[in-house]
């Protein structure tokens, strides 16, 4: 089974550009080269003139180069393939095996027609492939290039079975009217006159039709529907295959093989449960892809070897795995589609099957092709999709029963396998936060100072050697030595020690720590808040440059924010810390943290093709300026304005719990109490200890707040009409903040270090009142002041994007750091693909040019 995204690429798709002239087809020609002529041969002497079969033979050729449903069904196929050969090896002689391809040249065609129409019926007996399909009805009445696409599939493999949804209205009585839904089954019409047939939905032909008591997704799409096409499957064994995948012929022969594994004992039990390895076949798109290709490729060789065997905890975690039909069929089935809960729904069934009695099994002689995420914001949408997952599995009762009923080192293995992962990257995080703060704590306590005046805390070495070993382990390299110890196994030590070295010098460093705030984040919101959605990625070829607003859309509150807050901690701790006194201690602690912070802000735009060019920086501080302006509203999406991108941030707080506000609030108190460290450290507070210092901080916060508000009320009645007047009265308030700034630097010698940090005291202040403010959202809007929250929301975005940009930009400035970017974090394929782009694009506007004149 698997479910039906991109079926086949077509024309338009393939030669439209990008703003970059890059288009999919130009793009493959430079991925794959050698095909490319290959192909441009075989056509040259077989279609020649025809353009219609040129094109459909282009189509077809690029999408089996992609992560589209033509490439599935063509590698599922082979299993069809593979068996009427072994059928015809099955049935011929001995004597005749032994003559070899000689002996089929005594046959006469009656003769082979039918020894083939023999091999092909038992091999229909064996093997049925069920495509599910829930928009292909719709599809079909709109007569929709998919459904178009879909039929021709059925045609060239006229053993495909595709099951879909079909939505109809059935008439109740001479009058009533209502909408029924049935679970279909259909095949391709093989008569004669179906090349001149009309309307695509006369070219294929029910086979059964099953009416539903009511809608049939109720939970989450992709488990309900293979649900809904379970029951058209035949057989006892049954493979579930997503449309990202992709098989081989040499492996399709060893599936007897394979299935033979379930009359076999493992362990005290047969196997309910083949697992297979995948063979990631995106590896070759970019350095990003690389990165996922080798970590995919450690999960589900070495890791899954040792979670079946001898850990025993092996569950579900993609769809090549084979189920043992009947014995799911009566115990619940292969998809649990709960809203929500079952977001990752593949887990699931390994859980069900564990409980149940069955047994999870993993065998390496087999694989099947597998396509992953290319680009960094896709990976990103799976890594969140897979921890939101992690999170409603935290909370769910099959873990809860996993737990009780595992003897207690079956627990601890399933926990450290599962849930325990996510829980381990949230304390990971957790643990920096604590550690700064807490570093933050004894510096402006005075705490620190005293310890090191001390003759036994002075030269404290080993302290200094432990900082040092742990900085090493936080930039991430033991999260690399699963995928070194398998390419060590398969390809050699040396080749795992180079591919190593290559990963990090693409700044593999980067990417992983950048998807541990993606884990962390994600999967901390889902234990506060729920509300876990599948999020699409999207299977294309990333040859695309993200705008900056989008790239802050995605990852504003995951990394930016976080990033920025540790970074002024960071700042901070080097203002008043004793520690910065000495270079070597200072690297030693803040060293993995600058890394950490560096890249959860700058990582996006690292990988982001041409995020460095000036063109493309000019068109994003336009694009960005326009986004954060525009005013929301009904019907106004995300991507166009920033106000309605803000309301959707917050969804997770309308549903949450009194606990998870309660939380919230707690976790938005920090900010005071580190403004409370601070105020006290200002050279105008004279060592005044006094509560007054840290009421007066809260007054000055409180004018600040004010006004804002009058600068806000007065754009907005005066802004239009009286701009004068509005002028002016900003004039007179920057006035006035001068005028004070002068007299605290005369008469109360206030240094420009004090400026910095009240700067660095009072934002982020701001940012927990902002905070708390969300969290109380109904509250807020009884008193009016809803408005007001969103004005000092907007500032505080703006003031996070210039932090963004600014650095950005001057990087932008030098060209070698656009080459640089182009040539170490992708293909080379690729990079010389963007230059003959970009001399085309030259060409072209040259032409237009002279044209004109």
């Amino acid at each position: 089974m698997a479910p039906m995204k991109d079926v086949l690429f077509s024309i338009k798709e393939l030669e439209e550009e990008n703003e970059d002239g890059v288009s999919t087809l130009f793009y493959l020609q430079k991925i794959y080269p050698d095909e490319w002529k290959n192909f441009q041969e075989r056509i040259e002497e077989e279609l020649k003139d025809d353009e219609e079969l040129k094109e459909e033979a282009l189509r077809q050729w690029a999408s089996y180069r992609g992560q589209t449903l033509t490439r599935t069904v063509r590698g599922m196929m082979y299993y069809r393939k593979a068996l009427v050969l072994e059928a015809f090896l099955d049935m011929a002689k001995h004597e005749d095996l032994m003559e070899g391809y000689k002996a089929a040249g005594t046959i006469s065609d009656e003769e082979w027609k039918s020894l083939i129409a023999q091999c092909e019926a038992l091999a229909d007996m064996k093997f049925a492939y069920v495509v599910s399909c829930q928009q292909y009805g719709n599809d079909k009445r709109s007569a929709l290039s998919n459904a178009q696409d879909i039929l021709q599939l059925m045609r060239t493999y006229p053993s495909l079975r595709v099951a879909y949804i079909d939505v109809v209205e059935d008439r109740v009585g001479e009058k009533q009217i209502e909408t029924a839904y049935y679970s279909t089954l259909v095949k391709v019409a093989l008569n004669k006159d179906s090349e001149s047939a009309g309307p695509v939905q006369n070219l294929d032909q029910v086979i059964y039709r099953i009416k539903l008591p009511g809608p049939a997704i109720l939970g989450e799409g992709k488990p309900e529907n293979q649900n809904h096409a379970i029951i058209f499957t035949r057989g006892e064994g049954l493979q579930t295959i997503d449309m990202n995948q992709d098989n081989y012929m040499e492996e399709a022969l060893k599936m007897r093989n394979l299935l033979q594994e379930f009359l076999t004992e493992d362990g005290i039990r047969q196997p309910s449960i083949l697992g297979v390895r995948e063979h990631i076949f995106t590896g070759s798109v970019s350095s990003l892809a690389w990165f996922m290709s080798n970590q995919e490729h450690s999960f589900v060789t070495i890791g899954q070897r040792l979670l079946a065997n001898p850990l025993k905890v092996r569950f579900h975690y993609g769809h090549p795995d084979v189920f043992d039909r009947l014995f799911h069929l009566t115990r619940g089935g292969v998809s649990k589609a709960s809203r929500s809960i079952n977001l990752s729904e593949d887990i699931f069934a390994g859980f069900n099957s564990t409980l149940r009695g069955g047994n999870v099994t993993h065998h390496e002689y087999v694989q099947v092709g597998k396509g992953r995420d290319v680009g960094l914001n896709q990976i990103s949408k799976f890594e969140a999709k897979v921890a939101n997952g992690n999170g409603e599995q935290t909370l769910s009762r099959d873990i809860y029963r996993l737990g009780h009923r595992f003897d207690f080192f079956r627990m601890l293995s399933c926990y450290f396998t599962t849930v325990g992962f996510y829980f381990s990257t949230l304390l990971t995080v957790f643990t920096v936060y604590v550690f700064l703060y807490g570093r933050l704590y004894l510096a402006l306590s005075g705490l620190e100072e005293g310890l090191a005046t001390q003759r036994k805390f002075r030269h404290n070495h080993a302290l200094q050697v432990a900082l040092a070993s742990q900085s090493l382990v936080q930039l991430g390299f033991l999260m690399a030595l699963p995928m070194m110890m398998e390419i060590g196994l398969e390809k050699g030590f040396g080749k795992a020690l180079s591919e190593f070295i290559m990963m990090n010098l693409q700044l593999a460093s980067v990417f992983f720590t950048f998807s541990l705030g993606t884990k962390t984040h994600y999967y901390g919101r889902m234990l506060l808040h729920g509300g876990a959605q599948y999020r699409s990625t999207g299977r294309g070829f990333v040859v695309f440059h993200a705008k900056f607003a989008e790239n802050y859309r995605l990852y504003s509150r995951s990394h930016f924010v976080k990033g920025i807050e540790l970074m002024t901690l960071l700042i901070v701790y080097q203002l008043f810390g004793q520690t910065s006194h000495s270079t070597i201690a200072y690297i030693f602690v803040t060293s993995s943290m600058w890394f950490l912070v560096l890249t959860w802000l700058f990582a996006p735009f690292l990988f982001n093709p041409s995020g460095f060019e000036w063109a493309k920086i000019l068109d994003d501080w336009s694009d960005w300026n326009k986004w954060i302006s525009n005013r929301g509203g009904i019907g106004v999406s995300p991507e166009k304005s920033w106000e309605s991108w803000w309301e959707i941030e917050q969804e997770h707080l309308k549903h949450t719990g009194t606990i998870g506000i309660i939380f919230e609030i707690i976790l938005s108190l920090r900010f005071f109490i580190y403004q409370y460290g601070l105020v006290y450290q200002l050279t105008i507070a004279k060592n005044n200890k006094s509560i007054v210092v840290y009421l007066i901080s809260w007054l000055v916060i409180l004018v600040m707040l004010v006004i804002l508000k009058i600068i806000s009320v007065g754009r907005r009645r005066f802004g239009a009409n009286f701009q004068l007047f509005f002028r002016l009265i900003k004039f007179m308030i920057f006035v006035s903040f001068f005028a004070i700034l002068v007299v605290l630097i005369v008469l109360l010698h206030m240094t420009i270090k004090d400026i910095l940090v009240c700067f660095l005291a009072f934002l982020p202040t701001g940012w927990g009142i902002l905070l708390i403010a969300q969290a109380c959202r109904p509250l807020f809007r009884v008193t009016g002041l809803w408005g007001s929250v969103r004005a000092l929301a907007r500032a505080y975005e703006v003031i996070m994007g210039m932090l963004l940009f600014t650095p950005i930009t001057v990087l932008s400035w030098f060209p070698f750091v656009s080459e640089f970017q182009t040539r170490m974090l992708f293909n080379q394929a690729f990079s010389r693909g963007l230059q003959i782009s970009r001399i085309l694009g030259g060409q072209k506007k040259e032409r237009a040019a002279s044209t004109k004149d």
